[in-house]
């Protein structure tokens, strides 16, 4: 069964394929993604995010496509940053200005704890065919701590492992992250979808 990306986060696309790798899922990039302008993200929670964006670029292919939303929920923040995780420092934000902000905004606050969410759907021609959720928790550093991952990678500290997002192997990540487990389950239920 074919499945088409439907994001621009170069991460994102790298730890869907690795999720994919051994599946029966034939998975690529939409194409023409670039040309195509990107939903407004209207929803209030990543579930109503990751449908809204799976049934837009439904429009564009008769071919499942796969949307995720994701981001990181901050306890002493009340959730934030939330579903604004990847605009969390403005329109023009990057992971630099994005993990800035989190780290101003923290201040020296000792409770850190914290949870990564992912929310991963599927649809076909404007239907919604099924969608996953992934959690897990962990501890905002106090700096910057390793160089693997993309975003809030290298402040979040997962204890079992005792070490960042960002010094984790992509595969290390992949087995314990709020990715892999929502596309874990997602692709597990496509396995019932007729083609």
């Amino acid at each position: 069964m074919k499945i088409y990306i439907c994001s621009s986060n170069r991460g994102k696309l790298r730890e869907i394929l690795l999720a994919a790798d051994g599946t029966n899922f034939e998975i690529a990039p939409l194409p023409n993604l670039k040309n195509i302008t990107p939903p407004e993200e209207t929803g209030a929670t990543f579930e109503e995010n990751a449908s809204l964006k799976a049934l837009y670029y439904s429009r564009f292919t008769p071919e499942i496509v796969l949307a995720d939303d994701s981001g990181l929920e901050v306890n002493a923040l009340d959730g934030a940053p939330g579903v604004w995780s990847a605009r969390y420092s403005g329109p023009d934000a990057t992971d630099e200005t994005n993990n800035s902000a989190l780290l101003r905004n923290l201040g020296s606050t000792a409770e850190r704890s914290a949870r990564f969410v992912c929310v991963v759907a599927l649809a076909r021609t404007g239907e919604v065919l099924q969608t996953a959720r992934g959690a897990v928790e962990g501890k905002i550093l106090p700096a910057l701590q390793g160089t693997n991952g993309f975003g809030y990678d290298p402040l979040f500290f997962y204890p079992p492992l005792n070490r960042s997002f960002a010094e984790l192997t992509p595969d290390e990540k992949l087995v314990v992250s709020h990715r892999g487990k929502a596309l874990r389950t997602l692709f597990e239920k496509a396995d019932t979808i007729r083609t």
